[in-house]
């Protein structure tokens, strides 16, 4: 997609979503993984911050797994936020530590103790919101995942576009209402760089396997089953309201 056609379609898009959530005078913290989507994220809240006149930070979280290439991530989010003169933040977690203490898998206690980092630094900034840059993509690709493992009515409603997060803080995701192409479409335009996750290819993990083989087939006989599944979980996120750590 060309700069202008995107710019006339794709981003009002993304404006008109991000004006449910954010607002006037609102202390936005950012995720940043370094990942296409933070990247796409944090540059778009960056351009609209300037327009809407809120407050804009980032936070990496290095979670102690990946000795020199998690050194290099976060060296690359503190020089793109340095170039685009915004405040960053870094925290580092021990999750071996935390799995062995808490009797936990890898993946949850990773969550546990990324969501734990965010809440510690969103209440020293002072933030009013956590955003995070889940897409449409990642969306299907949930309830898909929760359809496989099993679940009730409430698991198909996805990941909320917006729930708490602590005490005066509500996490936010902006781009659900974009594909993962209209994501890197964002990039390309812009000139962007990202980190690429080698672990996404890895179909051991039952959601790559959902992405990289499962979704594809099923583009085969609907190609609008990410849009159909996206439109499902947000009308039954009416129906589920989420609370603080769902």
């Amino acid at each position: 997609m060309t700069k202008k056609s995107f710019n006339a379609s794709v981003l009002p898009k993304m404006r008109n979503f991000a004006a449910r959530f954010i607002a006037r005078k609102e202390r936005v913290l950012v995720g940043f993984s370094g990942g296409a989507d933070s990247v796409c994220l944090l540059h778009f809240l960056h351009y609209l911050s300037q327009e809407k006149h809120f407050r804009l930070a980032a936070v990496h979280i290095n979670h102690g797994l990946r000795g020199t290439a998690a050194a290099a991530d976060a060296r690359f989010c503190k020089n793109f936020c340095k170039e685009q003169n915004i405040d960053f933040f870094l925290e580092k977690v021990d999750v071996k530590k935390l799995a062995r203490e808490k009797k936990l898998s890898p993946e949850h206690a990773a969550r546990k103790a990324r969501y734990q980092a965010f809440s510690k630094v969103a209440r020293k900034w002072g933030a009013t919101q956590l955003a995070l840059g889940h897409h449409l993509d990642d969306q299907a690709e949930t309830v898909l995942l929760n359809l496989l493992r099993g679940t009730k009515a409430k698991g198909l409603a996805g990941i909320p576009p917006r729930r708490p997060l602590c005490k005066g803080v509500e996490i936010i995701r902006p781009l659900l209402c974009i594909t993962r192409q209209e994501v890197e479409d964002y990039l390309k335009n812009n000139h962007l760089s990202h980190i690429t996750d080698e672990t996404n290819t890895d179909e051991t993990f039952t959601r790559n396997w959902i992405r990289n083989t499962l979704l594809p087939l099923l583009e085969t006989k609907q190609p609008q089953i990410k849009s159909h599944l996206a439109q499902m979980a947000a009308e039954l996120d009416v129906l589920f309201p989420r609370k603080q750590d769902e």
